[in-house]
């Protein structure tokens, strides 16, 4: 078993390292089902994951005839395992020599791979056994475990898509076949799963955003680089105005700093060595080598540093709409959640020590105020991981074990007092201090990291920051890193999944649209629509020559949040008949009324 999963095992409950061992199991099942199936396919490598397991298959190998597998073949393979699972047949682990294993998967290059990885390693090759070894109908892999002891313990699972997938994530590499599945201890735990499923295809962002018209990618622009329309440009500059006016209320600085800079300066930051590989490659200028930036704090230490500070300076709170690049995998890109070119809505916060926990908890306090806005509940739609560092892992984390201590004191205290819900993570630290990840439950009840909140007591000593104290001594303060919205690509991503594309009306890239009866109400309707504008509505009026009808169902499929219909009778009375969002009737109200309703809404960021 390797390293990495022995550790993921380890932070585990016993009823979640049990699942997983079920998961492990049932993907075991289905290559053995799709190998009766289709005898002519190489098993390449599959694993169990958090949300189920998949396995990979080569459906063309080389001198064979290439075999198709669709979403249709499913129940039919479905059907195979669950055959296997009523045969019950025992899980059985053996340890044996690399040349031993290299004969029993003579002929699959996928698995010699592995095998010749081992045996560099100079250790034994673990597999196991679906059956009796060596008997007939039963199924050998590569496979460092856990099982549970039979096929038989299987009892729910589903398949649930077929798609293509790079051997090692690698586009250079062969496109294989990829089965999807899930698992879980109980049919009705199953059945929530997979209704949970449906919810997120509804909700899925990339669906969403098609059809309300919010983004667009481009095949000559490039994998990852969304390009937001006028409606999707409108959200963010919602959330960019906000977080901005939020932050300079709360006493931050926003700067701008250039999204690129020397190699030299992520070399000081001791980011180059750690990051390269996510990086983009240097590009040679003049005498230089640049790069386009993957984190802004090296900038902000520079800002710093460009003049002398006194202890009456600090806490300096900088702050910066910043455009950061990583490089993603291909296969890793996943529409604004995973992109090669995001805006972070950064902060540095450099202070000293003694301040740094009322600037944590100010930043908490920012969080929270931010997620209340978008209508998120602490401890039910987001809470807290306290990321720690491992002392003996010099090669991962700085050394420094007193530094180590304190920054976890200090940030344990900020979530103990602030009454956060929290959890502790070991040996999930950044390299330069513990942290505080905000995790949010996304649409599938899944746990993410959205952002940050970092102690670091590294960079102050790499870029020699420092500050001279009450007593006249030069001294070394303290980084807090923070995210406030975290990327704001990331952000619209999830918000538009959390609302299903209906945006409350502070968020609304179209607030209200002005529906004319007839051509002949088109004045009046423009009177109107010049009126909102006046007031700050985001509004338009739609004079197509179609009936009303067809108008009001479209803009519903828009999900607008209000529409305000205007016929003789509304003229004649001097209102509007307004609908709103997920009501039927209408509500007739004077164009002033309707305004301050609107206002009155928008200013309270009701959701």
């Amino acid at each position: 078993m390797s390293q990495i999963l022995n550790e993921k095992l380890g932070k585990l409950t016993k009823d979640e390292q049990h699942l997983w061992a079920l998961r492990h199991t049932a993907e075991h099942i289905l290559h053995q089902a799709v190998k009766d199936l289709y005898p002519s396919i190489l098993l390449a490598m599959g694993p169990a994951t958090d949300e189920g397991f998949y396995f990979d298959f080569d459906h063309s190998p080389k001198g064979k005839t290439p075999v198709k597998i669709s979403d249709e073949d499913l129940p039919r393979i479905e059907k195979r395992m669950q055959e296997i699972i009523d045969a019950n047949l025992p899980m059985i682990r053996e340890e044996v020599a690399p040349d031993e294993a290299a004969k029993l998967f003579a002929g699959n290059p996928y698995k010699m791979e592995w095998i010749d990885e081992i045996k560099k390693r100079g250790e034994k090759v673990t597999i196991y056994w679906t059956g009796e070894p060596h008997q007939p109908g039963s199924m050998v892999d590569l496979c460092g475990g856990p099982h549970v002891k039979s096929t038989g313990e299987v009892r729910a699972f589903k398949l649930l898509s077929v798609a293509g997938a790079y051997w090692h994530g690698s586009e250079k590499n062969k496109m294989l076949t990829r089965i999807y599945g899930t698992c879980f201890p109980s049919k009705k735990e199953l059945d929530e799963h997979l209704h949970n499923l449906e919810e997120a295809k509804k909700r899925d962002h990339r669906k969403l955003g098609k059809e309300l018209g919010l983004f667009v990618f481009s095949d000559l622009v490039g994998a990852g680089l969304p390009l937001l329309t006028p409606k999707g440009a409108t959200i963010r500059r919602i959330l960019e105005r906000f977080i901005v006016d939020e932050e300079l209320r709360r006493g931050y600085q926003h700067v701008v700093t250039p999204p690129l800079a020397k190699v030299d300066l992520y070399r000081t930051s001791g980011h180059y060595p750690y990051y390269k590989d996510t990086m983009y490659p240097p590009m040679k200028v003049d005498d230089d080598e640049l790069i386009l930036r993957p984190m802004t704090c090296p900038h902000h230490f520079m800002l710093y540093k460009s003049q002398s500070r006194s202890y009456r300076d600090l806490p300096v709170r900088f702050a910066e709409i910043s455009p950061q690049f990583r490089y993603e995998k291909s296969g890793e890109l996943t529409g604004l959640m995973r992109v090669r070119m995001f805006t972070l809505t950064d902060a540095h916060i450099i202070t000293p020590p003694k301040k740094a926990k009322a600037e944590v908890l100010a930043v908490l306090d920012l969080i929270d105020y931010i997620n209340k806005c978008f209508g998120l509940v602490k401890g039910t739609d987001y809470r807290y991981r306290l990321s720690l560092g491992d002392r003996k892992d010099n090669k991962k984390y700085y050394k420094d074990d007193a530094a180590w201590d304190k920054a976890e004191s200090v940030l344990r205290e900020v979530l103990v007092e602030s009454n956060a819900p929290f959890f502790e993570a070991p040996n999930e630290a950044a390299f330069y201090g513990p942290k505080i990840d905000v995790q949010m439950k996304n649409v599938s009840g899944k746990e993410e990291t959205a952002f940050t909140v970092q102690y670091d007591f590294v960079m102050p000593k790499r870029f020699d920051l420092t500050y001279i104290d009450s007593d006249g001594k030069e001294k070394q303060p303290v980084v807090v890193h923070r995210a406030s919205m975290g990327a704001l690509e990331r952000t619209m991503a999830f918000l538009i999944e959390h609302y299903a594309g209906a945006f409350p009306l502070w968020l609304a890239p179209i607030q209200a649209v002005v529906i004319p009866i007839a051509e002949r109400h088109n004045d009046g309707a423009q009177m109107i629509v010049d009126a909102l504008k006046a007031a700050g509505i985001r509004v338009e009026s739609d004079t197509r020559s179609e009936p009303m009808q067809a108008k009001v169902r479209d803009h519903t499929l828009q999900k607008v949040p209000y529409l305000a219909i205007i016929g003789d009778r509304e003229i004649e009375n001097k209102t509007v008949s307004v609908r709103k969002r997920g009501m039927r009737e209408l509500q007739a109200l004077a164009l002033s009324d309707f305004i301050a309703q609107l206002v009155h809404e928008i200013e309270q960021k009701t959701n």
